[in-house]
């Protein structure tokens, strides 16, 4: 029974009042903290012409990721929680998809071109400048939005041409791609395929690459044999690590480890983490809690006071 689709159900998470009010909750205070954390990282680096520097750079296209990532379907999900409408138009449904890839795959690059940024620092000290000069920060953050865009793009339009049939009730509180896929009326090989063949490349190769660079950052460590050397290294990679094993680990599990075909919870809870968990952590664990980010945000702080 194909039919004609203009819009999707997103069954989202329980129909228990008392748990939904919960939720939104705990959501709008996740959101909030994603929102205003990533947006102060962004401001302080802009600012603060001590924190213009390739490792910040990046950190501040991460700041612009994780704030569009959320606000792409974080938003439409509270309103779900309060009883305010649980359908989607197709268009909407197709952008939320859309722009999931698209901000997903970009982080995935990008995350690899902070840790070579973080293997120069530490591995090449006295070439650092020379090495990540302004032309090659543009060009990796460039090449990551454009690879972003592109793959992004392509698994979108090819999920959306399918045929659907009803009832049109995706089993999540977003349209995730997985999820709009088991509501086609076709065979979906080609689509599970590629989505299969772009984990290899954003995901594993990727993480390879990360892995790679802190092995050498870490004989570099041993190497030097001093704790200001130890000491460097943990307070400049261990925050990328957090967020690395966080990002990675979780769509490695969601994408790549088989489940079975009643595994919508377990794919509700893991696209938490890139809506919520993430974006809420990542200014914590990466930004605000680094020496140079506290002193510019005192600097700014101070300088509301004088006016």
């Amino acid at each position: 029974n194909e039919t004609a689709v203009t819009e999707f159900i997103l069954l989202g998470f329980s129909s228990n009042p008392v748990l939904r009010l919960s939720l939104f909750s705990l959501f709008s205070v996740l959101y909030s903290a994603s929102l205003m954390g990533n947006a102060l990282v962004f401001m302080l680096i802009c600012l603060d012409y001590r924190l213009h520097s390739p490792m910040y750079f990046f950190l501040c296209h991460l700041s612009i990721v994780d704030i569009c990532y959320a606000s792409n379907n974080v938003p439409h999900m509270l309103g779900n929680l309060l009883g305010q409408g649980r359908t989607i138009s197709f268009a909407g449904c197709g952008t939320q998809i859309h722009l999931y890839l698209i901000f997903a795959l970009t982080e995935c690059v990008l995350l690899a071109a902070m840790s070579y940024d973080r293997y120069v620092a530490i591995c090449h000290p006295l070439r650092y400048i020379l090495i990540m000069n302004w032309r090659l920060c543009l060009t990796l953050a460039a090449v990551s939005w454009a690879l972003g865009f592109t793959f992004g793009t392509l698994q979108a339009s090819l999920a959306l041409q399918l045929p659907f049939c009803g009832p049109c009730k995706v089993d999540h509180f977003f349209c995730e791609i997985l999820a709009v896929l088991k509501l086609a009326c076709t065979d979906t090989t080609v689509n599970k395929v590629l989505i299969f063949v772009v984990c290899l490349c954003f995901l594993l190769f990727p993480l390879a690459l990360i892995l790679i660079s802190y092995l050498y950052i870490l004989d570099t460590a041993l190497r030097s044999w001093s704790v200001a050397g130890w000491h460097k290294t943990l307070s400049t990679c261990g925050s990328h690590l957090v967020v690395v094993g966080l990002f990675y680990g979780n769509a490695i599990f969601m994408y790549m480890v088989p489940g079975s075909d009643n595994a919508s919870g377990r794919e509700k809870v893991l696209s938490l983490f890139y809506s919520l968990i993430n974006p809420s952590l990542n200014p914590l664990i990466y930004s605000l809690r680094n020496k140079q980010v506290k002193e510019a945000l005192l600097n700014l702080q101070g300088r509301k006071r004088v006016f």
